[in-house]
């Protein structure tokens, strides 16, 4: 959302304290409180009016945590192999000749070369081709932030 923003060093407050777009400085005051510096400038105005309202949507809408069970264990285990067809989907509608090999890897055939994905552990391709390898790396990286974007695991 921002360009930048950088933690302050202790000695410049009391408490935590960040620079935004080094236009506005956030202060922490209290559990309740925090104070917005900047100069008047027309880009500084903007920033700390969108940094109030980021702050004013947050404190509206605060993310519950919610302790997982046995049903949430299986919905996930639901969730992955649903996770995995759609993978599979989409690289049959980028590559075409997708199929499942040996071990869970995918077997991806373009133009008579052949790549190998390991889909289920670490995403390694194998390919004699750099370009095909480095194609079914990108895609697949790029499927996988779509397909599970953020881990929401509580540690």
């Amino acid at each position: 959302m921002f360009q930048s923003v950088e933690s302050l060093p202790d000695e410049e407050s009391e408490g935590p304290a960040f620079r935004v777009h080094e236009r506005l400085t956030v202060k922490y005051e209290s559990e309740k409180h925090i104070s917005l510096h900047w100069r008047s400038y027309p880009i500084s105005d903007m920033v700390s009016d969108s940094v109030v309202a980021l702050v004013l949507n947050i404190s509206r809408e605060i993310p519950k945590v919610v302790v997982e069970s046995e049903e949430a264990t299986k919905t996930e285990e639901e969730n992955n192999k649903k996770a995995e067809k759609v993978i599979h989907a989409l690289l049959v509608s980028l590559f075409g000749d997708v199929k499942f090999g040996e071990n869970g890897k995918l077997v991806i055939s373009v133009d008579g070369n052949v790549a190998h994905l390991d889909n289920k552990q670490s995403g390694n391709v194998e390919s004699e081709n750099e370009g095909l390898k480095e194609r079914v790396r990108v895609a697949f990286q790029r499927i996988q932030n779509a397909v599970k974007p953020i881990s929401l695991s509580v540690s």
